[in-house]
């Protein structure tokens, strides 16, 4: 059975994924994440990483934090419905999983921008620093990390996600001159030292805080991409993630403290950040699974002129061949999916994902099989339909056929979901149930 991680990150922040501008209707708005999530299951990925905590503020009903602006161009304002409520709905029903994409410190990345009466920059302004263009809740702050961990648990409990992914935004990237030094310093008095302890103890809450609320969350984080500059040997890097933004992700990814790691690979395969020499080292760091981000946007962009999508089809080739890990990787982003970039969605359907795949499983968390469906199948002109029963803690199921000699992963569905027509006149049809910890059956199996 094919087992692959296959993400989209959508941004909300400055309106770069979803929604495409503040102030939609809600029906628009509602269309236009109908519409996103309508493409995702076309070519077969299986998880929006849907970002629902921006800048200190909410996109879903929250009694914490104000509703975020980049939905209704007010701060505080409700869209008239919850979207995360939505997106939820919207992705299971197409048998996609939903992880909500929380930035942990950021206030506001611009520190202009108009704020609701009770958000932290106004209700705690003794825990916010100015930095760059930005407004950061101190990490130093005891306040600043259980607020976070409030946030994340308050999603955790009261929604039907299945993963919490927090990005890299630590302490904000730094403000370099030529010569590699400072032009100004993150105004918290602290050290490196220091600030790599809060945030490593907010990583470490931040995992078992969830695994004991829901254990079946899967806990996500996406750093930078180079852990330190010359790791590994020839790797170059302007910021140095482990010293300026206080994040040791691989002693988070060592000890266990998530349950994925998709550090930002967003350069090529060949050049000085090697994609394939970075993924070879992340994957040499842990044994829980590395799913790159890979830069799906910098196709044709100026960024990185010239770059074709055939770059981004190598990357995930070489996603599901290096290393142990189970495979997987995380597009940034859906708006370049969608536009279909450099032909770039064509190639994935067609290719690269034509068949479907479930997430791979946790079998740290859980390894408890769940039952077989009974299952029944007949023909007809129009294909051949699958029926199975339903199955106690089932969900997902994931259906296979055989035609000839090769087996394929045909469609995952949601739980609620009984019988399937599939095309042609396949010489086996196979249902199994899966749970949420993405443990599979064995498989109930009638050939035709």
């Amino acid at each position: 059975m094919s087992r692959e991680f296959r993400g989209a990150w959508v941004a909300s922040v400055y309106n770069i994924d979803w929604p495409s501008q503040t102030g939609l209707s809600r029906s628009a708005q509602q269309s236009e994440l109908r519409a996103m999530l309508d493409q995702m299951a076309k070519i077969n990925l299986n998880a929006i990483i849907f970002q629902v905590r921006p800048n200190g503020d909410a996109l879903y009903k929250s009694s914490i934090e104000p509703w975020s602006s980049w939905l209704t161009g007010t701060m505080g304002r409700s869209p008239g419905y919850d979207p995360l409520a939505f997106c939820i709905a919207e992705a299971h029903a197409r048998g996609i999983e939903v992880h909500a994409w929380f930035n942990p410190f950021r206030a506001l990345p611009n520190s202009t921008m108009p704020t609701a009466s009770n958000h932290v920059c106004r209700t705690h302004p003794s825990h916010i620093c100015n930095f760059k263009t930005y407004r950061w809740m101190n990490p130093a702050s005891s306040f600043t990390r259980q607020r976070a961990l409030s946030v994340i648990l308050d999603v955790t409990r009261r929604y039907d996600i299945d993963g919490i992914h927090i990005d890299d935004y630590f302490y904000p990237y730094p403000d370099l001159a030529k010569n590699g030094k400072h032009k100004q310093h993150f105004p918290d008095g602290k050290s490196p030292s220091q600030r790599r302890g809060y945030v490593d103890s907010f990583v470490q809450e931040m995992y078992s805080s969830v695994k004991k609320a829901k254990p079946w969350v899967r806990v996500g984080i996406s750093p930078f991409g180079i852990w330190r500059p010359g790791v590994p040997s020839g790797t170059t890097a302007g910021v140095d993630a482990y010293e300026h933004l206080a994040a040791d992700s691989r002693k988070w990814l060592q000890k266990g403290w998530c349950d994925y790691l998709s550090p930002q690979l967003y350069w090529r395969i060949q050049g000085p950040q090697s994609y394939t020499r970075l993924l070879s080292w992340w994957r040499e760091q842990g044994s829980r699974p590395v799913w790159p981000g890979i830069a799906t946007a910098r196709i044709k962009s100026t960024e990185d002129p010239g770059r074709p999508a055939s770059e981004i089809v190598n990357q995930v080739n070489l996603s599901r061949t290096t290393g142990n890990n189970y495979a997987g990787h995380v597009h940034w982003s859906m708006k370049s999916l969608r536009q279909n970039r450099g032909g770039i969605s064509t190639l994935l359907e067609k290719k690269t994902y034509s068949n479907a795949a479930l997430v791979p499983p946790m079998p740290w968390l859980s390894k408890v099989q769940p039952l077989s469906p009974s299952l029944k199948a007949s023909g007809s002109r129009k294909g051949a339909q699958a029926k199975w029963s339903s199955v106690r803690g089932a969900y997902k199921y994931a259906v296979q056929a055989r035609y000839g000699k090769y087996w394929f992963t045909v469609k995952v569905l949601p739980s609620s979901a009984r019988s399937l027509t599939l095309a042609g006149n396949p010489e086996a049809i196979a249902v199994s149930a899966v749970d949420r910890y993405g443990t599979t059956s064995a498989p109930s199996v009638v050939t035709r």
